[in-house]
């Protein structure tokens, strides 16, 4: 089993998507528009299988945190936290809608 794809929720009907929130032209939104997804996806997905339990954590969200955990000089928690406060962090790992919880746990980008 791969990553689960990014799917609008129940309730997300509504939402405004981070794209229509955000400055486009913050440098991570631009950092984003140049960066192949896809190919790192598509590279890492073997990675990033889950056999048993729950869905396997998306590789872009996985690339993303440790870019922003390493650009910012932060520890796996504050990267966390920093991902949940900061919604270019969300859109630049591939979020759709802002999100208000962690996306994964500070030990997951350890391991």
């Amino acid at each position: 089993m791969g990553p689960t794809p990014i799917t609008p929720q129940t309730g997300e009907l509504f939402k405004q998507p981070l794209a229509e929130q955000i400055n486009m032209r913050h440098p991570l939104v631009q950092l984003a528009g140049l960066i192949d997804w896809s190919a790192l996806e598509h590279a890492l997905s073997e990675s990033f299988t889950s056999k048993r339990g729950r869905p396997a954590t998306r590789p872009r969200l996985i690339a993303g945190l440790l870019y922003l955990q390493h650009a910012f000089g932060l520890s796996d928690e504050d990267v966390v936290w920093g991902w949940v406060e900061n919604p270019y962090w969300q859109f630049f790992t591939g979020e759709t809608y802002l999100q208000t919880d962690p996306p994964v746990d500070s030990s997951s980008l350890s391991r």
